[in-house]
């Protein structure tokens, strides 16, 4: 497959999904937007304009865990491809940058990163693996 982005790869993309109390976290979504795209553009390199965010916020009793209620669960979805030090350098951005800008503990902040090949992604018409993109993101 000849690629039009000038990259020697796949893009890597990268999607997040939030969960959290409704009660708790929906008064301070854009806060807590807004930091988790500063770790990812920080730590990552992603491009400031694409921000691909999605908040299932539960209801109290819809989320049972043994934290207390400001208990975050953050899932990054990706692209495989990433170094592991890159990995590092997102979960070190999210303990020491998003959890005290939202005043998050980081005993009540889980990070998950899940990894799926270009191949797997169907985005703009076409496999991920396909995608030609005007920026270079590998890490």
């Amino acid at each position: 497959m000849t690629r039009t982005d000038g990259s020697s790869g796949g893009a890597r993309v990268a999607q997040v999904k939030i969960y959290g109390r409704r009660s708790v976290w929906a008064p301070r979504r854009g806060a807590l937007s807004d930091a988790v795209h500063a770790a990812l553009v920080g730590a990552w390199g992603l491009p400031a304009d694409k921000r691909f965010h999605r908040f299932l916020l539960l209801d109290d009793e819809d989320l049972v865990a043994p934290r207390s209620p400001d208990y975050l669960v953050i899932e990054v979805v990706c692209f495989t491809g990433r170094s592991p030090e890159a990995k590092r350098a997102l979960l070190t951005a999210f303990f020491t940058d998003v959890a005290p800008a939202v005043g998050l503990a980081p005993d009540d902040l889980e990070i998950v990163i899940l990894e799926s090949p270009p191949e797997h992604w169907g985005i703009r018409g076409v496999a991920g693996d396909e995608l030609a993109l005007s920026y270079r993101v590998d890490v």
